[in-house]
């Protein structure tokens, strides 16, 4: 394989964040008086559908009350910031592996990208807690989901990683956690390494070119 390229996702596969994400969540739907808690249980299946005002949405529909589409928006960007404030504290560090593997493609003139759901803010975010530089020092392209027009399991975010780095599918590994992840990812032309997250352990990730549970020693893998 002619490797040039790292893509990662960022929740679940950098670091391990929906734990973060779901304190975020219900943080903040207590300080806007909105009577929703999201349990482990109930973030898990949630985390089926992309996207955190989508979860929303999604969430208002089963149980038919809740914030409006009007509203949806507003209270995404409180529960980023408040995000963002559990991130800055330090108490979510990358996953096994994660750190290595990019020193190790960094030297050896890998290109590294992102293509993620999530925002840019988060992930500049969590790149500056974590390896204390800005994201953009780190990783040469950053594709994240308020950019495409939809969201994992649809390939846009991956086509548009692959269209800032001006390289065809075949020359780049993508890194996931999840299902949506990996048939996006897949959808984009990519082999995919997957590693299960705590909220996607057990599941079926038939059709990842690779399962591991983590990302330590994948020297050999890229080639370095």
């Amino acid at each position: 394989m002619d490797l040039r390229a790292l893509i990662f996702d960022v929740d679940g596969t950098l670091a391990e964040t929906e734990e973060a994400h779901r304190q975020a969540f219900n943080e903040t739907f207590a300080a806007e008086g909105i009577d929703w808690h999201w349990s482990p249980d109930t973030y898990r299946e949630l985390l089926r559908t992309t996207g955190g005002k989508e979860r929303m949405r999604a969430h208002r529909d089963v149980v038919g009350f809740g914030p409006s589409d009007a509203d949806i928006p507003e209270l995404h960007k409180r529960k980023t910031a408040r995000y963002g404030q559990i991130i800055d504290a330090g108490g979510v560090p990358l996953r096994p592996g994660v750190e290595e593997l990019i020193r190790q493609a960094r030297a050896a003139g890998i290109r590294l990208a992102i293509a993620t759901t999530t925002n840019r803010p988060n992930v500049d975010r969590l790149v500056e807690a974590t390896l204390g530089v800005p994201a953009s020092e780190i990783f040469d392209v950053i594709a994240a989901g308020d950019e495409v027009a939809a969201k994992k399991p649809e390939p846009d975010v991956y086509l548009l990683a692959l269209e800032r780095l001006g390289l065809p599918p075949e020359t780049a590994l993508a890194f996931e956690d999840s299902l949506p992840g990996l048939a996006s990812a897949k959808a984009a032309g990519l082999k995919v390494v997957l590693t299960p997250s705590a909220y996607t352990t057990g599941e079926d990730f038939t059709g990842a070119d690779w399962l591991m549970p983590n990302l330590c020693c994948l020297s050999r893998l890229i080639g370095v």
